[in-house]
This record gives structure tokens, sequence and C-alpha cells, in this order.
């Protein structure tokens, strides 16, 4: 009888100690789980969504940095003015704002600095040739003769797109000018030239934000070939159209799409565009809707 008494004892002292190693077990579990250290392949995610202190590096959450902003350049970005007017899409169907009022006003708002270098300036980087910024199904440069010309005709074939030919009041020399597609006459001028932007600005641009610059009806216009060929790559300060009378709306041009697209002005061309409005205080900004003076 003694015997079976002590035996039970043991017994249930093993029992014991059995029940108090599970319990210690179990809590060293809980307390390795609160630390972090969950099962494989779970992702333990902290308050508000940040990532919990147990997640590896590798997998942390990168901030994307911003892309360079141009001021009203694309979408709801455009800030230059209080006083701004929806005005068509650049490339890839992205919008821009053009600001409204006048010229004068917009120039004043304009940076002054000095040219930056033209190193590293391809037309490439301006994206390949004339695109179809609007989506009609027509490339960039047949939508601004179409714009510009009158009595236009088509070529046949082409959906009513490839302008064949037309008569273009020039905005650059005040006479009337006959375009036949192929000879050579008539050119597409960047008002702000593509090299000038790149000096101004256009180096921090993204390749769609360069690509729309120079897809912008705003900042192309239907030219003589002799006209656009001495005009170059300069800027206000370096030319100006021969017909004077156009001058006023060139340079309110200019200083639109400047204005548009954050591009800044050098001290020089800063004067030059001021004594031109000088003797038109009242030009307005054009929008890239508005056809020459008939």
């Amino acid at each position: 009888m003694a015997g079976e008494q002590m035996a039970g004892r043991r017994g249930r002292t093993t029992v014991g100690a059995v029940a108090m190693m599970t319990a210690l077990l179990v809590a060293l579990g809980g307390c390795a789980g609160a630390s972090g250290g969950g099962p494989v392949g779970t992702d333990p995610i902290g308050a508000a969504g940040t990532p919990a202190a147990g997640r590896s590096a590798g997998a942390a959450t990168t901030a994307v940095p911003a892309s360079s902003t141009i001021p009203s350049v694309l979408g709801s970005a455009d800030a230059a003015s209080p006083d701004t007017r929806s005005s068509g899409t650049g490339s890839a169907g992205t919008s821009r704002t053009t600001p409204s009022g006048s010229a004068a006003t917009a120039l004043a708002g304009l940076a002054v600095r000095g040219r930056a270098p033209r190193t590293g300036y391809q037309r490439s980087l301006f994206g390949d040739g004339w695109v179809d910024t609007d989506h009609n199904g027509c490339d960039t440069r047949n939508d601004i003769l179409r714009r510009d010309a009158t009595e236009v005709t088509d070529k046949p074939g082409t959906r009513g797109c490839v302008v064949a030919s037309g008569t273009l009041q020039d905005r650059y020399s005040g006479t009337a000018l006959p375009f036949v597609r192929g000879d050579g006459g008539v050119q597409i001028d960047h008002v702000v030239a593509l090299s000038d932007a790149w000096q101004k600005g256009a180096q921090g641009w993204s390749t769609e934000q360069r690509t729309a610059f120079a897809n912008d009806p705003l900042n192309l216009v239907a030219t003589g070939s002799a006209a656009n060929q001495q005009k170059g790559d300069g800027d206000a300060a370096t030319w100006l159209p021969p017909y004077r009378p156009g001058r006023c709306a060139y340079v309110a041009r200019q200083i639109a799409v400047k204005a548009t697209y954050g591009a800044w002005i050098t001290p020089a061309e800063h004067d030059a565009m001021a004594r031109v409005l000088a003797t038109c205080p009242g030009e307005p900004l054009p929008s890239g809707t508005d056809r020459p003076p008939r």
C-alpha cells in the first residue's frame, strides 16, 4: 500500500513537471511572435499601414521621387498665373494650360537669368519628329498648315489629313505665300526654338515634356523658309520678324510659350521684349488655335 502511494505521488509529480514545461514553452513562443518573428511568408504591417519593425530592409517601401516640375506644363501643375485657360493637349494626351491676360504682365512674371550651355543638345531629345499629339490622325505639321493656310487642298488617299496646297498669310513677312507640298517654300517654325529652350530650362524636363513642347501648336507657326532660316535658333534679342506690325504678336507668343513651360529669359531677351511691348501695351497672350491675320 505504501509502495502504491509512493508511485502515485511520483506520477503526479511527473505530470506536473511536464505541464510546467509546456506552459513555459508556450510563453516563450508568444514572446518570439511579439518581437516580429512571425511565420515564414508573412508581411506584418504596423500602424497606419507602415512596415513593421521586423520587415527586411530589401522589402521596405521606397518613396518615388517626384519628376521635375515645369510650371504651367502638364495637368494640374499649371499654376503660372491665376488667370489661365485650358488649351489643348500635349504629348501622349497630357493636358496643358496656357496663361491668359496681357503679354506685358506675363513678361514681368518670367524668370530672368543667364543662358545655360548648349552642350548635349540634340533634336531627338524633343521627340521623334512630328507626332499626333491631339490624336486626330494627323501629325502636328499638317495640323499647323491647315490652321494657318487658306484655300487648302488635301493629298488624295490621306483621309483629309495631308495638306497638298494652300495660301499662307505669312506672320513674319506680312505677305501671302503659296504653299505647294514638297517645294520647300513654307516651313513650320518653333517660335521658341528647341535649342533656345534647351539652354533656358528644357535640359531639366522629361522627354515627354520636351516632346509636348516641340509639338505644341502654341509654339508653332507656318512661315516662309527664308525667314525661318534667317531666324535660326535666335531669341527676341537676336531676331525679330522683318514685318514690324507682326512683332507684338510674335513676342507675345514667345512669352506665352515660356510662361506655359517655365522656361526663363536672358536679361537681353527681356529688354528686347519690353521694347516691343512698349508699342502695344495691351497685346494679349495668344492661344494655340489662333490663325494669322487675314
